[in-house]
């Protein structure tokens, strides 16, 4: 394409980067101008890398999006999480479990599960906090704008139908981002939820005890911690761990909090400094 379009050959870049070279390497002076190399397979706008639509108006209302991993705090706070469910598979025994404890945590849930197994988690959320794991958990990061939105919209509504609780927070299936995922968070007021560390049950086969005293050990203050409450059976080392992680990390002096929670403890902490 000519130099007035928005795209060169490759022949080109390559011709003008060797001459661009060769004049430094003789000590000459070059002029160097900027290129646009586009990626014909992404679109300029409203694609799964686009966080905008192009030209058209950004209806994505303050415009603001936060992505967190984790809290910086020295107060010793951990927030559980756990992603995929609703299911009968496990569901209910990790919420017997918390509420045996008396421990609060975050449910990112799948949209589909929320509205066929409403029963699950129906009058059961009290003390805990929910966010948005997408509609049938396929992948976010893969969808334009539009198609993002709609998915996320469509799980939004189904998860506040079935809990009675809306949403603030969107964790991304497999924590993939891109920005048709960002724009869709910004019209829908999320808050977007990574984790900084993950059970690691692979490690641990038919020894949840070893595999709570490997996560007690690492967690940090602010810790968001990411666990399951769906999934194959090597899974079931984690929640069969659950009483003694929760005992150990009380026992190292740490209060489980909700992921709001923390944010919210964690901001005054700073403001406060």
């Amino acid at each position: 394409m000519a130099d007035g379009g928005f795209r060169w050959s490759r022949r080109t870049v390559l011709r003008r980067s060797a001459l661009l070279l060769g004049g430094a390497a003789l000590g000459c002076a070059a002029t160097v101008e900027s290129t646009w190399v586009a990626d014909r397979r992404l679109p300029l706008g409203g694609g799964p890398a686009g966080a905008t639509l192009g030209n058209r108006r950004q209806d994505v209302g303050g415009g603001d999006v936060q992505v967190v991993w984790g809290a910086r705090t020295t107060e010793p706070l951990v927030a559980l999480t756990f992603d995929d469910g609703p299911l009968p598979q496990w569901t209910p025994s990790v919420l017997d479990t918390l509420a045996e404890h008396r421990v609060p945590a975050t449910f990112f849930l799948v949209g589909a599960r929320a509205r066929e197994h409403a029963a699950l988690v129906r009058g059961r959320m009290t003390g805990h906090e929910v966010g948005n794991h997408s509609w049938a958990h396929g992948d976010l990061a893969r969808m334009d704008a539009a198609t993002a939105y709609d998915d996320l919209r469509r799980s939004h509504d189904a998860i506040s139908a079935a809990v009675g609780m809306v949403p603030r927070l969107l964790r991304p299936p497999w924590g993939h981002l891109g920005g048709a995922v960002l724009h869709a968070s910004a019209r829908l007021g999320y808050r977007l939820v990574l984790w900084s560390l993950q059970m690691v049950e692979g490690e641990f086969p038919h020894d949840p005890v070893g595999h709570a005293r490997r996560i007690v050990g690492d967690v940090r203050p602010g810790t968001i911690l990411l666990a399951h409450d769906v999934g194959d059976e090597r899974r079931r080392v984690a929640l069969r761990g659950l009483p003694d992680m929760i005992g150990g990390l009380r026992a190292r002096g740490y209060t489980f909090v909700t992921v709001s929670d923390l944010l919210r403890r964690a901001a005054a902490q700073e403001a406060a400094r």
